[in-house]
C-alpha cells in the first residue's frame, strides 16, 4: 500500500484527530483507513492493551517525550469514548512504535546509554505498512503488535514486576535515615521504618513484619540481618549483613526511580541477542560472564571490565582461538598512562615485570633497557613499544581468548586473582579478565573436539601456543542493571558507568501499565 492519498480520507482523518495536529503520519492514515472504508481496526482489547503497554514502558524509561506524551493521549482517548480520536491516534501510535524500533540497530547504543531520541526516526516502511494493514485485515492486530515485543520472557516477567512496583507506589515508603556502619546487634534509631523498607522490597514476610513490629524490635536482630542479606543479593552487594551507604542507598532508591530504571533496562532487551546456541554473554555491570551451548548455561563466571575512565564497550565478536601463554602487546594508551611512569621512577621496573622493548611492532629490534635515555624521552614522545613475555606475572595471565574487534578488546585471564573477590570488579583498561579461564578453555577446546590434556605442555611450560576453534563462538558485551531472576525476583546492580541517567522530562506521568493487563 503506497498511494497518494484522496482529498477525503485526508480529510476523514484530520476530522478524526483529537486535536489539530496530533497525529504525525497523516498520508499513511489515510491510506490505512481508505482501505478499511473508515471503520474501526482496533477491535480487540488485547490488541489495545498490548499498544499501549509498549507505548508505556518506553514513556517509563524516560528515553522520548513523543512517547510520554503518546502514553498519556493513549490512555484519555481510550476513556474518552470517541472511538474515531482513539483508533486514529492508536494507529498512529503504532507507526511511530515501527519507527522506533526500525531505529534500533543504528541508534540503540545511543538511546539506551544516557542520551535522548533527538535523532529523525527512519519513515515508516511499506512492509510494516503492509504487514498492520494484513494483520486488521484477518483481526491479527493482537499478534502483529505482540511481535514487536523482544522475543524473550525476560520483556513479561520485568512487566509483571514494573505493575508491582505500581501498585507499591501508592503506599508511604519510609526512608531508613539512621547513617554510620550498621551492624547485628546495633540499635536502630527507627525499627520500624527498616521493617517496613524490608517488607516492601519483598525480603521480609508481611507475616514477620508484623510480628516484629508487634514485638517492638529495637535491635538489629538475626531475622533483619537475614532479610538484608536477601536485599543485598539483589542488588549485587556483599552479602555481610552490615548496613553500610551502599545498602543505605538502595534501601532509599524511590519507587519511581526503581520503576525508570526497570523500563529502560526493558527497552535494551531489544538490542541483546536472544538465541543460546553457542554464546558467550558478558553482563558489564553484573561483572559476569555466561557461556550458552545448545541453550544450556555450561558455564558462569565472575569477570573483571573496564574502569569508568576505559569503559569495556558494548560490542559483538566471534571467539576464534584460545592462546596458550599468550605474550602481551602492550597498548599504546597504557604505556603511556601506567607503565612508563613507574619505569622512569624504578630503572628495574621493565626488567622486573618481564618487558621487552621493541623497536616497532613490525620487525622490530629489541632495545635493551640500558639503551634508553630517560633524561630526553618522555610519555608521550617515547618512540620504541613494549612486550610483556609469557608468564604467570604476564598481565594476560595464563590464557587469552582471541575475539576480533575493532576495539581491541578480548577476554583474559589475569594473574590478580583477588580482584574477583571485590564487589565492584571495574579495574581493566577495558579487556574482560576471566576468573574461571582455564575451565572456559577447556569447555572451548573439548566442544571443538579436542582434548585440553593435548596441551598440559604449554600450561607447564612458557611456550606460545594458538590453538583455532572449529567451531567460533559469539561473544556479546550487554550493560544489563536490572532483570527477573528464576525465582521471579526483580535484581538491581548499580551503575557502573552512569548510563542509566536520563534527561529531565517536563511530562512526568507516566501511564500505569495496567495490572490486568492479560497480554502480561
Amino acid at each position: 500500500m503506497q498511494q497518494k492519498p484522496s482529498l477525503s480520507a485526508l480529510t476523514w482523518v484530520k476530522q478524526a484527530e483529537s486535536e489539530v495536529g496530533v497525529v504525525s503520519h497523516t498520508s499513511d492514515l489515510a491510506n490505512i483507513y481508505e482501505y478499511f472504508s473508515f471503520s474501526p481496526i482496533w477491535h480487540d482489547y488485547r490488541a489495545k492493551d498490548e499498544l499501549e503497554t509498549q507505548i508505556n514502558i518506553i514513556s517509563l524509561a524516560g528515553l522520548s517525550e513523543d512517547f510520554e506524551w503518546r502514553a498519556l493521549m493513549l490512555r484519555d482517548l481510550r476513556s474518552s469514548g470517541d472511538w474515531r480520536a482513539y483508533d486514529v491516534f492508536a494507529t498512529d501510535s503504532l507507526l511511530a512504535l515501527t519507527r522506533y524500533i526500525d531505529g534500533i540497530p543504528t541508534h540503540g547504543k545511543s538511546w539506551f546509554f544516557g542520551t535522548d531520541i533527538t535523532d529523525d526516526l527512519p519513515p515508516p516502511t511499506l512492509t510494516k505498512i503492509n504487514g498492520l494493514v494484513a494483520a486488521g485485515s484477518r483481526n491479527q492486530l493482537f499478534d502483529y503488535v505482540f511481535k514487536l515485543r523482544p522475543d524473550t520472557p525476560q520483556y513479561r516477567e520485568m512487566a509483571k514486576a514494573i505493575v508491582k512496583l505500581q501498585d507499591v507506589e501508592q503506599r508511604y515508603w519510609p526512608k531508613f535515615a539512621q547513617g554510620g556502619l550498621i551492624r547485628p546487634g546495633k540499635e536502630l534509631d527507627d525499627a520500624d521504618s527498616l521493617i517496613t523498607s524490608l517488607e516492601r522490597h519483598g525480603v521480609l514476610s508481611g507475616t514477620e513484619a508484623q510480628r516484629l513490629k508487634i514485638a517492638q524490635v529495637s535491635d538489629y536482630n538475626a531475622t533483619l540481618v537475614g532479610a538484608v542479606k536477601r536485599f543485598q543479593a539483589r542488588h549485587g552487594l556483599k552479602e555481610d549483613g552490615v548496613i553500610g551507604n551502599k545498602t543505605r542507598q538502595w534501601l532509599n532508591k524511590s519507587v519511581n526511580a526503581r520503576i525508570q530504571i526497570l523500563a529502560l533496562n526493558m527497552e535494551r532487551l531489544r538490542l541483546w541477542p536472544t538465541e543460546r546456541s553457542k554464546i558467550i554473554l558478558v553482563n558489564i555491570p553484573n561483572y559476569e560472564m555466561e557461556l550458552w551451548i545448545d541453550s544450556e548455561l555450561v558455564l558462569d563466571s565472575k569477570v573483571v571490565v573496564g574502569r569508568p575512565s576505559r569503559r569495556t564497550p558494548l560490542f559483538d565478536s566471534r571467539l576464534d582461538s584460545v592462546v596458550f601463554n599468550p605474550s602481551w602487546n602492550v597498548p599504546v594508551t597504557i604505556m603511556r598512562k601506567d607503565i612508563l611512569p613507574k619505569a622512569r621512577q624504578d630503572n628495574e621496573y621493565l626488567s622486573k615485570h618481564s618487558y621487552t622493548v621493541l623497536s616497532s611492532w613490525v620487525n622490530g629490534d629489541v632495545i635493551p633497557h640500558s639503551d634508553i635515555d630517560w633524561d630526553n624521552v618522555t610519555d608521550r614522545n617515547f618512540p620504541y613499544r613494549l612486550q610483556q613475555s609469557p608468564g604467570d606475572f604476564n598481565a594476560l595471565g595464563r590464557y587469552k581468548f582471541n575475539t576480533p574487534n575493532g576495539n581491541a578488546i578480548y577476554l583474559h585471564d589475569t594473574p590478580a586473582k583477588s580482584l574477583f573477590s571485590k564487589e565492584r570488579r571495574a579495574f581493566s583498561s577495558g579487556c574482560i579478565r576471566v576468573q574461571k579461564a582455564e575451565t572456559l578453555a577447556q569447555v572451548l577446546l573439548s566442544r571443538s573436539g579436542l582434548e585440553f590434556g593435548d596441551y598440559d605442555y604449554y600450561r607447564q611450560h612458557l611456550e606460545t601456543k594458538w590453538v583455532t576453534l572449529r567451531q567460533k563462538v559469539a561473544v556479546h558485551t550487554i550493560y544489563q542493571t536490572a532483570w527477573v531472576n528464576g525465582e521471579g525476583n526483580v535484581e538491581f546492580r548499580s551503575d557502573v558507568y552512569h548510563y542509566d541517567a536520563r534527561p529531565k522530562r517536563t511530562l512526568t506521568s507516566l501511564g500505569a501499565v495496567a495490572a490486568n493487563n492479560p497480554t502480561f
